[in-house]
């Protein structure tokens, strides 16, 4: 029979907070045993969001361990020497990273604080709005010359979950080839540089901060040219922005085709060489040119119509889409991707594997729902010691 899953093989222990639920629930979807580590009456986020941890811990088996008494911690270190993946967010040095090391070699530590182990905000405290704006992500959001803004669902601990999940499989990978494990240590704070996508490298090259401007994108151009990114539509918005070379020539030639179908197109973009055609170098003016009539077009479709000429004409661009249109999908429903779980949907896998059967959908864990079987097979606790543990306040 083949496994479940490329992680089938391997245990997690998610000691996580809300901060680092995602990084686990990637490692579940891809095989691995992941068992949630709760405190005795259960995770925080159960009481205060409980839609946000029955989504991101399905998946996983759960136990509770009181991790701030000398018992919990010992069962804690004794697990850990059979576990694979330990995933944390404890404030650095609340845990003996060395001593689980030294009594497991092969085990991979993921770390995740808002600004890591090291260096001088190690012990802030910190929240999704301070890691957006501290990451630099809020200075590109909201309109200029008013406050800045952030996402408005919070996205840091998804971009730190996924660096996470990321930074284990690479030493996963190593630990393969040399039998030795690692410390992977993630900033949430550093995890948000690649959501600021051109920002950084215009900086690196030029040594100018591109500056936030509403639903345009700036820093793109050398000359300080803007470019929008949101349209309206007949039933929403659309994301659309204009592309240089060569994807962005084939794409803006299928626009110009489109436009000139509906009486939109100038002699000058029906003309232009768009070989030649570069964002870096493009004035406002020429920008202008090639929005104007492009608003005037998108306005004719609906947000699905739009998506089907996009995708037929090989046009770089997407309908903004809410929470009924992602569940609509039909990309999404032919893959099979929406499983129900306890009268929910949920999303499913985010990737399949031709050489192994897909790990079973699992609701995320009561409150210690496995308790008996996980203490059982670790320590070969009976019911009597099952009770004193709980009586202890331990589990």
């Amino acid at each position: 029979m083949k496994p479940t899953g490329v992680l089938a093989p391997y245990r997690v222990l998610d000691l996580t907070d809300e901060s680092g639920f995602s990084c686990g629930k990637i490692l579940a979807d891809l095989g691995a045993d992941v068992i949630k580590v709760e405190p005795p009456g259960g995770d925080a986020t159960r009481r205060i969001d409980g839609l946000y941890f029955t989504s991101y811990n399905t998946g996983k088996r759960g136990i509770t361990l009181n991790l701030e008494t000398a018992r919990g911690l010992d069962m804690l270190q004794h697990m850990a020497t059979r576990a694979d993946f330990v995933i944390e967010t404890f404030p650095p040095g609340t845990l003996d990273h060395q001593r689980m090391g030294e009594q497991n070699p092969r085990l991979i530590i993921v770390s995740i604080t808002p600004f890591g182990q090291t260096g001088p905000y190690r012990d802030y405290k910190s929240s999704d709005l301070i890691i957006m704006a501290m990451g630099g992500l809020m200075s590109l959001i909201g309109e200029p010359g008013k406050a800045p803004l952030r996402v408005s669902l919070p996205q840091s601990p998804m971009w730190a979950g996924m660096y996470g999940a990321a930074g284990a499989l690479v030493a996963h990978y190593h630990r393969e080839a040399t039998n030795i494990g690692q410390h992977v240590d993630i900033s949430m704070q550093s995890s948000m540089l690649w959501a600021m996508a051109h920002a950084p490298a215009f900086w690196a090259t030029n040594r100018v901060c591109p500056q936030r401007d509403g639903s345009r994108i700036t820093g793109r151009s050398m000359t300080g040219a803007r470019m929008r990114a949101i349209y309206e539509c007949k039933d929403g918005y659309l994301n659309f922005i204009i592309y240089g070379g060569n994807a962005g020539r084939r794409s803006n030639q299928a626009l110009v085709q489109w436009m000139a179908e509906h009486g939109l197109a100038t002699e000058r973009l029906l003309n232009k060489d768009w070989s030649r055609f570069t964002i870096q170098t493009s004035a406002q003016e020429e920008i202008d040119e090639i929005e104007q009539p492009a608003a005037k077009l998108f306005r004719l479709y609906r947000k699905s119509e739009f998506l089907d000429q996009a995708f037929n004409r090989e046009i770089m661009g997407y309908p903004v889409m809410n929470a009924h249109d992602i569940l609509s999908d039909p990309h999404l429903h032919d893959r099979e991707f929406w499983r129900s779980l306890d009268n929910l949907k949920f999303p499913g896998l985010f990737a399949r594997f031709s050489d192994c059967a897909p790990p079973p959908m699992r609701p995320a864990p009561r409150v210690g729902e496995h308790n008996a079987e996980v203490y059982r097979s670790e320590f070969g606790f009976g019911e009597a010691e099952l009770a004193r543990l709980r009586e202890e306040k331990v589990i």
